[in-house]
């Protein structure tokens, strides 16, 4: 979300009224800062997130007459403040923030009010934000220093997700507005729409569930989360696991509080709730450890998994850096991210999809390669598009987690998400790689060896016009001869030669058949 690019961390209300009690304290017997014309220091402002916590943003102010300069800052990165004026108590600055292949104009106003400065926050097109601005320290924006990492070792296999991980996660569609009911209405849904009965078994919490931690350090869930365990129970009900979601850093990427130096309580009290899956997501952990030292951080939340003795999958997501799969499976990954995040656009989709063949070797039972969330029903892209993106994916073997709203889909999506020839695919016990029998250009042909001697072979259009694309049996590795094919999306057989096939395939969409030699 554009506010998780421009925000930082969130904090409690207690933090924030210790923190304007203690700014109070310094201004005791000080003139009002309406009359002090120079703004120049460190500030941290405060949003309220409306769920009981706090978003914290830095600004750095440089004040020369009513001219105003200086940075906004989260995290490691920094925007540069422009048309920036402070005059009669009244501040004035802006930022341009460039998110999604998006710029926009952010536009900060605030009124002093003693000791801090009442702020205002104006994104276009949206309800304006309001927050308080109060005076802190340089060492205040600086991140924690590292914590003591373990030696590395190989941590044995967990037993879980013998085949691709099949659910729903929050992120795609709802983002931070994900809360209880939410939840609750998905897992019904996964359970009425029958997606439940053709594998999709996890609901997935992403980012914003965080409350602050209590005295003991033990983490709860905000005013949008008022009992996890509750939930977890209702989840279970429906036959259905649930996951959550954490960072290794002091805040997630939505700027809630992460796991950092809390591993082993965090792993321990999701255990109690009852969680099967958590999604571990790097995020704030950059600004604290370098690339090279992924492996260690993310071994110490697989020890303090598997030390629970609850069977929880362990997906890690630090988008493909540091060759995370080569080493995903060492630190007891499940799966592991292998690109940055995926949007609801064919450009986007199309680019993660057809990067994974080159490592694909890498994936086996119980650990896969994750190209990120389905965005199939979101609207973004067309059906054919769609038909593309469950296709790739489940040759790929990439876990399956619809991010669509489920209790609004059309049959299309419907069908596209629940055929059950295609998932098959996905959920081939074999886990053989999927390979390429063409190069990688505007036409693709791809294939997967199957566990029962067939083979998946999928023809897939990536022009703007609807094409004809053909192949040779021979390339991939079919002998001539006898050849029985199906087609996985008409859910019909085809006629095809002993030697080789060609279909019209449509604008950015795909043909994929399940291809038999007849003995």
């Amino acid at each position: 979300m554009l506010e998780d690019a421009i925000f930082g961390p969130v904090v409690s209300r207690r933090c924030v009224l210790r923190a304007l009690a203690a700014s109070s304290a310094l201004l005791v017997g000080a003139p009002g800062l309406e009359a002090q014309t120079d703004l120049s220091g460190y500030w941290v402002l405060l949003v309220p997130t409306g769920d009981g916590n706090y978003r914290k943003t830095f600004l750095y102010l440089e004040q020369s007459g009513h001219t105003v300069t200086g940075e906004v800052m989260y995290g490691a990165r920094k925007l540069p403040i422009s048309n920036g004026n402070f005059q009669d108590g009244k501040l004035h600055f802006e930022v341009v923030v460039h998110f999604q292949q998006q710029t926009r104009q952010i536009v900060y106003d605030g009124q002093m009010a003693g000791g801090t400065i009442d702020m205002k926050i104006n994104f276009p097109g949206r309800s304006p934000m309001t927050g308080t601005a109060e005076r802190t320290t340089r060492e205040a924006t600086l991140p924690p220093k590292p914590l003591p990492l373990p030696a590395l070792r190989d941590l044995p296999d967990n037993g879980l997700v013998r085949t691709p991980p099949m659910g729903w996660n929050s992120w795609n569609k709802f983002a931070g507005r994900v809360d209880d009911s939410i939840v609750r209405a998905a897992a019904d849904a996964i359970v009425a729409s029958g997606m439940a009965k053709v594998g999709y078994t996890y609901i997935n919490i992403d980012d914003t569930w965080q409350g602050q931690r209590d005295k003991s350090g033990r983490i709860t869930g905000n005013k949008k989360f008022p009992d996890m365990k509750a939930l977890c129970d209702y989840v279970h009900s429906k036959g259905l696991k649930i996951g959550i979601y954490s960072s290794p850093g002091p805040t997630t990427c939505a700027g809630y509080e992460g796991s950092f130096g809390h591993e082993e309580l965090d792993a321990q009290t999701y255990a109690e709730w009852g969680f099967d899956y958590l999604k571990y997501d790097w995020c704030s952990a950059a600004e604290i450890y370098k690339d090279e030292e992924m492996r260690p951080v993310y071994q110490k939340m697989g020890e303090a998994l598997q030390k629970t003795g609850r069977p929880i999958v362990y997906s890690l997501c630090q988008y493909g850096r540091d060759d995370v799969w080569g080493w995903g499976a060492k630190v007891g990954g499940n799966l592991w991210r292998t690109t940055g995040d995926i949007n609801d656009h064919w450009e986007r989709m199309d680019e993660i999809g057809f990067s994974q063949f080159a490592i694909q070797h890498y994936m086996k039972p119980g650990h896969w390669n994750d190209p990120d969330m389905l965005e199939v029903g979101n609207g973004g892209m067309t059906n054919d598009e769609y038909r593309t993106h469950m296709s790739l994916w489940c040759l790929l073997a990439a876990p399956l987690l619809a991010g669509n709203d489920l209790s609004s889909m059309t049959e299309e999506t419907r069908e596209i998400l629940m055929n059950t020839e295609v998932i098959a695919i996905d959920q081939d016990r074999a886990a053989n790689p999927a390979k390429l029998a063409t190069p990688l250009g505007k036409h693709v042909v791809a294939y997967r060896k199957l566990s029962d001697g067939s083979t998946a072979v999928a023809f897939f259009n990536r022009n703007a016009k609807e094409d004809e694309i053909g192949v040779e049996w021979a390339a991939v590795e079919i002998e001539g001869g006898n050849i029985q094919a199906r087609d996985l999306w008409k859910h019909q057989d085809v006629q095809v030669s002993p030697t080789r096939y060609s279909t019209k395939v449509p604008a950015h969409g795909v043909v994929m058949l399940r291809v038999q030699q007849r003995s």
